[in-house]
């Protein structure tokens, strides 16, 4: 079991636990995910690491849909930086103690502010990485909300070419 996955045992959280074969050659790890899983992609979440300048806080996790991008001024903002900016991929790997293509929202080594895309409320459930690659957790957003401390916020680029 993971991190992710322990925790949400440890507090007696329904959830549901996917395992997909996941293809080497593939970085578009979200997409892979909910395709293999048969998930719309409005309900598959990607949790990205960003690096913030002029904040409190060096690096914060931010959730969007795989069908969208992340908008880097609006998860600046809410994490009340100036800039924000993708984390360098071994920054994120060693913050999270998670690799790239399997870092989850839940069980993170360190505790990093996290922001929900607000698009995650019209769902029963979402899908989001287990802490592997290859598996996915399915959970009410609002238990996510609660056991990450999150905050939801529009994080999602109009223009939606993901």
């Amino acid at each position: 079991m993971t991190p992710a996955i322990n925790i949400l045992k440890k507090h007696k959280i329904p959830h549901t636990v996917h395992a997909y074969v996941h293809a080497a050659d593939t970085d578009a790890y979200g997409r892979e995910a909910a395709k293999a899983l048969g998930v719309p992609p409005e309900r598959m979440f990607k949790t990205l690491v960003v690096s913030l300048q002029g904040g409190k806080h060096p690096l914060a996790t931010a959730m969007v849909p795989v069908s969208g991008r992340l908008d880097l001024k609006a998860v600046a903002a809410a994490a009340g930086a100036k800039k924000a900016a993708m984390a360098d991929p071994a920054a994120a790997e060693r913050a999270t103690g998670y690799v790239v293509g399997g870092i989850s929202p839940l069980g993170q080594k360190k505790r990093l502010p996290i922001f929900i895309d607000a698009s995650a409320a019209a769902f029963e459930t979402i899908f989001f990485s287990a802490g592997k690659r290859g598996l996915q957790i399915e959970l009410a957003p609002g238990d996510l909300i609660r056991l990450c401390r999150a905050e939801t916020v529009d994080l999602r680029r109009s223009d939606t070419a993901g």
